[in-house]
């Protein structure tokens, strides 16, 4: 991105308070702390924080614009931040984690722009929307769903490489305020994108579909992860259903033919949503049943990795391969990829070839083998499939000694989380799905326990079972009794911290 402080300004409908309008930006910034190199810094007004108070902090960083909704004049900006003969005065903003109050004065200087705006992330939104428009002229694939969006993201990118040149969202970056900053940072040389789209709350994926404005659009399931602030799973639906709000008519709308809200969805019941009413979207089913257009069959399962082949229903085109990452779960991403990949023309076959190469995502699925140990890390979040699905794989693998499960808590799940917690403790039970120790972190985590125990029959052997309240005791207790041979999942959700225990032992 290279635009001037004035084009940023009028594309937001913005005012320049301070500074030379003719100054560039490159890169966009919601930490004051860290810069790639000519910033706008975006200060985030959030629950505990405004990041207003950080802009100075920001300049000394090396921002050359900041955005701010807290100042309608350079005469508002000097009496909030305060002014003395030096110059302004930044106190809180360089001490944010000292007790002590260290004053640090800062100069302006016309290398330096602040443009007043009404709110700074509706701002941000409509200049990554403004970009897109005026300076982004390849297609994007976007990608959401409950679970599996990173993952089916980057299989997406990797059945494209077969093709084309991919830009693909960096990280986790797919909310409301990553979805601008990825689309402003699409490269140049890219001929298509693939973009995730998250949301946890109403109104959220119109906002970030209207950023990217996807050219065809996949959802991958419909479950409850976020249900505490959606309520109910319908309303989860047609929130993912607004992917298409972004859409021009014409577009590609991939859906989940076996998950159980998405299989019946068709123009008559998005119209009845309040969706694409006034569009025509082409609608493609993926996945195992007889309703789908890309249909995975004959699949087989090699020490835990999936053999299967891929077939066009409507052309009979096929290819049969395997996949580098373990877990039948993978499979629907992987069809869904190749669906992905024949509307802009790919060959099943060459699509399918480049997605058997794919390895995984950090902290998604990934698999270590270390002194003897193997660890399977999914610790980058977890709701009720995904953790399943989780402890499927470590049940299909190879191990010759022990297995283990450490599972912590799945957050925002509203008002059923034990029972959601309750029902993968059931269907371990059910599935026969019994390590040799159950490792649990944090207070829902115990109803895993007891779905598990309440449903084991009189004959089965019930796994040892030790719960932690703490993620210290957790990672003394792996370090002292892990042995060469065992085979250990990580799941959790983030702010749980099973990755810091991960890290911890792949160092030790």
């Amino acid at each position: 991105m290279e635009l001037s402080v004035s084009e940023i300004s009028a594309a937001v409908g913005g005012s320049i308070i301070y500074g030379d309008e003719n100054i560039k930006v490159k890169n966009i910034s919601l930490n004051s702390q860290v810069m790639k190199g000519d910033d706008l810094f975006v200060p985030v007004i959030g629950e505990r924080v405004d990041a207003h108070r950080f802009i100075l902090q920001a300049i000394s960083n090396g921002a050359v614009c900041s955005f701010t909704s807290r100042h309608k004049s350079l005469k508002d900006f000097k009496k909030d931040l305060g002014e003395n003969e030096s110059g302004f005065i930044c106190d809180e903003a360089f001490s944010e984690n000292s007790e002590k109050t260290e004053k640090k004065p800062h100069s302006l200087t016309h290398s330096f722009a602040l443009i007043s705006v009404d709110d700074t992330v509706a701002a941000l939104q409509v200049l990554g929307a403004y970009y897109r428009d005026n300076y982004v002229k390849i297609p994007f694939v976007g990608v959401t769903g409950s679970v599996g969006k990173t993952t089916t993201r980057e299989m997406i990118a990797s059945a494209l490489s077969a093709g084309f040149r991919v830009y693909a969202t960096k990280g986790n970056s797919n909310s409301q305020v990553g979805v601008p900053i990825t689309v402003t940072e699409t490269d140049s040389n890219a001929q298509i994108g693939v973009i995730e789209l998250g949301m946890s709350e109403f109104g959220e994926m119109t906002r970030i579909s209207n950023v990217a404005k996807p050219d065809t659009a996949v959802i991958t399931n419909i479950g409850i992860s976020h249900i505490n602030q959606l309520k109910t799973r319908e309303n989860i639906l047609i929130q993912k259903l607004h992917i298409t709000d972004g859409m021009k008519s014409g577009g590609v709308l991939i859906l989940n033919g076996d998950d159980e809200y998405l299989k019946d969805i068709d123009a008559k019941k998005l119209h009845e949503y309040g969706i694409a009413e006034d569009k025509e979207l082409k609608l493609l089913f993926y996945g195992t049943g007889e309703n789908c257009d890309f249909r995975a069959q004959d699949i087989v399962l090699k020490d835990g990795y999936p053999e299967f082949t891929i077939v066009d229903t409507h052309t009979g085109e096929r290819a049969r391969k395997s996949l580098s990452v373990m877990g039948d779960h993978m499979i629907l991403n992987a069809v869904a990829s190749v669906c992905a990949a024949s509307v802009y023309g790919i060959k099943i076959e060459d699509s399918f070839s480049a997605l058997s190469g794919f390895t995984g995502v950090k902290g998604r699925g990934e698999i270590y083998k270390v002194s003897g140990m193997t660890i399977i890390d999914d610790s980058y979040n977890a709701a009720p499939d995904s953790m399943k699905a989780g402890l499927k794989v470590l049940w299909d693998m190879p191990c010759g000694n022990r297995k283990k499960a450490v599972l912590a808590d799945m957050l925002e799940l509203g008002e059923k989380e034990a029972e959601y917690h309750r029902e993968v403790g059931e269907f371990m039970a059910q599935n026969g799905i019994l390590p040799d120790e159950l490792l649990l972190l944090g207070n829902l985590s115990e109803n895993i326990a007891k779905g598990l125990t309440e449903n084991l029959s009189s004959r089965e052997k019930t796994p040892s079972i030790k719960h932690f309240s703490e993620l210290s005791e957790l990672m003394d207790y792996l370090k002292a009794s892990l042995k060469p041979g065992d085979t250990v999942l990580f799941k959790g959700s983030n702010s749980m911290g099973l990755s810091k225990a991960v890290k911890a032992l792949l160092e030790d």
